[in-house]
């Protein structure tokens, strides 16, 4: 029974929360399984031409967060959020009519500029529902969610690469958009949040002027790498420098899958408060290191002992990944003034980006050119960020009158 508690959302806001995240997730798993093939097979576009239009939109969409985080702070998040998802499903939709480079590029820049934007007032208005103390478990619900979505996305996304034809591929991109409409819609159910208040001293973006919450979001960088460690790296390493059978990347997946759902909610436990989270975060750099030492051991090796030390690292790797998740919700929320959530969501969420932009060229370079020794360097880059998080996350509490610690909201001295 307890199990069950921590799989299935309480009824009320969170469970609005789930909902809306489990359409937007599929939707994600959609894009996911068909969109590349789509834009490379059936409208003809050359794959490093897909390439570059989605790095100009990872670009675009760093630059509108801390705007969008603005916004939903000055008029109020909920209808804010609202707004961007169906924004959002419109854009996703379009991509069933690109038929140029060009178009591409304008579509996506507009598509992940809105992801970026909901996620950012999306942000601010979890922070306006939710108190601080139960926001990591809320959050941690609706990632447990999130992977179902995205399964069963993937798995609609399975029938269009089956059919291989144009007509499959664009009613799947159009049901994708229709899937963040609902997202959207979901919210409109929920209280709404009153625009923040306004300050009349001091300046209007502070969080481009917090240095201890900057410092904090450039170790959210290093430590969301974990992401393309799992989806970028561990295939390649698997398929080019192991003897383990390749379908042991889609078993290390459903295993991921499955420990998400079943323990996501139970690992943030002990993250509410930012020193808490701090603590986790220490946690998480400790077991991704150790997962990139597994993994490094299947080098060259025979195929139990390469298949064993594989799912051993998986295994290690996505309690890191929970612990990493926790922690990063709560210093994200724990260390926002309350009258600017949506910039310091926006913040948050543009280092989210950034890493998980970089990591798959790093990632991929890496390991082409050293092997085993660059699994190295990502335990040396995890294990050093995890293990600053606690000063680090101390250093900015320090700088918030009055501190988490006392729960009421912080603000920036």
């Amino acid at each position: 029974m307890a199990l069950l508690d921590d799989i299935v959302p309480p009824p009320g806001i969170v469970r609005t929360l789930c909902v809306s995240n489990f359409a937007k997730t599929a939707g994600h798993g959609v894009l996911m399984a068909v969109s590349v093939l789509f834009f490379t097979r059936t409208v003809g576009i050359p794959a490093e031409q897909v390439g570059l239009a989605l790095s100009i939109g990872a670009a675009m969409a760093m630059a509108a967060s801390i705007p969008a985080g603005r916004l939903a702070d000055a008029v109020g998040p909920r209808n804010t959020t609202v707004g961007f998802l169906l924004l959002l499903g419109v854009f996703v939709g379009a991509y069933a009519f690109v038929e140029s480079f060009a178009a591409l590029v304008v579509v996506t820049s507009l598509a992940l500029m809105a992801e970026s934007s909901t996620d950012a007032a999306r942000g601010a208005l979890i922070a306006g529902l939710i108190p601080q103390e139960e926001r990591v478990r809320a959050w941690s619900y609706m990632r447990a969610v999130s992977n179902l979505g995205v399964t069963l996305g993937a798995a609609a996304g399975a029938v269009a690469l089956w059919f291989d034809s144009r007509p499959a591929y664009v009613g799947l991109l159009i049901a994708g958009g229709a899937m963040f409409l609902i997202a959207g819609a979901a919210y409109l159910t929920v209280p709404s949040v009153d625009p923040a208040p306004k300050e009349s001293n001091g300046p209007k973006w502070v969080v481009l002027r917090d240095l201890p919450y900057a410092a904090v979001a450039l170790l959210n960088s290093v430590l969301v790498m974990n992401v393309a460690i799992l989806t970028v790296a561990l295939p390649i390493w698997i398929t080019g420098h192991t003897d383990a059978p390749k379908w042991l990347y889609s078993v290390i997946l459903i295993l991921n899958t499955i420990m998400v759902v079943l323990f996501q909610v139970r690992a943030g436990k002990g993250s509410e408060t930012v020193r808490g989270g701090a603590r986790t975060l220490r946690r998480c750099g400790v077991f991704l290191a150790l997962c990139c030492g597994l993994f490094a051991l299947a080098a060259d090796r025979p195929v139990w002992v390469a298949v064993a030390a594989l799912l051993a690292g998986a295994a290690v790797h996505v309690i890191g990944e929970m612990l990493y998740s926790a922690g990063s919700w709560s210093l994200a929320f724990g260390l926002a003034p309350d009258h600017a959530q949506g910039q310091y969501q926006g913040m948050f969420g543009m280092s989210t980006q950034l890493g998980s932009m970089v990591t798959p060229a790093l990632a991929t370079l890496l390991i082409v050119k050293l092997g085993w020794p660059a699994w190295v360097v990502f335990a040396a880059l995890l294990l050093a960020a995890g293990l600053a998080a606690p000063a680090v996350a101390s250093w900015a509490e320090r700088t918030r009158t009055p501190a988490p610690e006392t729960g009421a909201e912080p603000a920036v001295a």
